[in-house]
């Protein structure tokens, strides 16, 4: 029971990370129509970027954040332009090859260009390993808490400014259709930058978390995080933010219990299995698209 405990407990945390990125992945689906695959080679390479600024600060947590957060809305805004005649197109197909490109060409920059091609690993002061309460096997340590907690403070201020705000408004109005936002007058290339930015904060945001919560991170993470982010989109409903945060959840808890209770790597699986069940059931996801 106490391996239960602790399992979910980790399940949690990761499932909120991952509700982070696929709030920031279905963001750019759902308004800006394109694929963007890339969005995970984003977050990491922003993980890079803390990891530099802790270097270069000597180890001071707020100019490791600063760095990621800083560095993800800057990528996001420099790829704006590339994907901006595709998605006037609705060229979704095109977004993705475009996206994936991008994707390369950041992998390639991190394995040969940054810490000379090797992982890095994150100083305790960011992992925040202390453990605060402990029962059992079981503990709960203050980067757990931090992930969980900012994780819903950011998806809480997310969906006020989505759902209570003007410029959420005009989110949704684009999602539902953008020609009638253009007929609206609607500033769609405007919105569309302001929807880059927000999703780099929440990569930035993601980032920090993900780099507190795994400790290290490497190149090949970032083609592993894009194919779980798929995973779950998939699984929810491309475009389905709401659906898309259950979903993350359902991916979390299912890795972490197959890491406890089977033999193997089969966490690794979870994601294609994810994709593959519901695909061959419901085509459109378990919640139906952009909803």
């Amino acid at each position: 029971m106490e391996i239960f405990i602790a399992q979910f407990i980790n399940s949690f945390s990761m499932g909120s990370i991952y509700a982070l990125l696929v709030i920031g992945f279905n963001l750019l689906v759902l308004v800006t129509g394109i694929f963007p695959y890339a969005y995970a080679h984003v977050v990491v390479f922003s993980m890079y970027m803390c990891w530099i600024g802790l270097d270069i600060s000597n180890n001071n947590i707020i100019v490791g954040i600063t760095f990621a957060i800083v560095s993800a809305v800057a990528l996001s805004l420099l790829t704006e332009p590339l994907f901006r005649p595709l998605s006037r197109r609705g060229a979704q197909l095109g977004s993705f090859i475009v996206s994936m490109a991008i994707g390369s060409i950041i992998s390639e920059i991190l394995s040969r260009n940054l810490n000379k091609g090797m992982g890095i690993n994150f100083p305790t002061e960011l992992k925040g390993e202390g453990s605060i309460i402990r029962f059992g096997v079981s503990a709960i340590s203050i980067g757990q808490i931090a992930t969980v907690v900012g994780s819903i403070i950011a998806g809480g201020l997310f969906f006020y400014i989505l759902f209570r705000t003007k410029q959420g408004r005009a989110f949704r109005a684009i999602g539902q259709s953008s020609f009638n936002a253009r007929l609206l007058g609607l500033p769609i290339m405007r919105i569309g930058l302001l929807v880059f930015v927000i999703a780099g904060i929440l990569g930035g945001i993601s980032a920090i978390f993900l780099s507190m919560s795994l400790g290290t991170a490497s190149a090949s993470l970032a083609d592993n995080l894009a194919i779980k982010i798929m995973a779950v989109a998939l699984f929810s409903g491309i475009g389905n933010i709401g659906g898309g945060i259950i979903a993350a959840l359902i991916l979390g808890l299912a890795e972490n219990m197959a890491l406890a209770y089977l033999p193997g790597t089969y966490s690794q699986a979870i994601a294609f299995a994810m994709i593959m069940l519901v695909v061959m059931v419901k085509p459109q996801g378990l919640f139906g698209t952009k909803a």
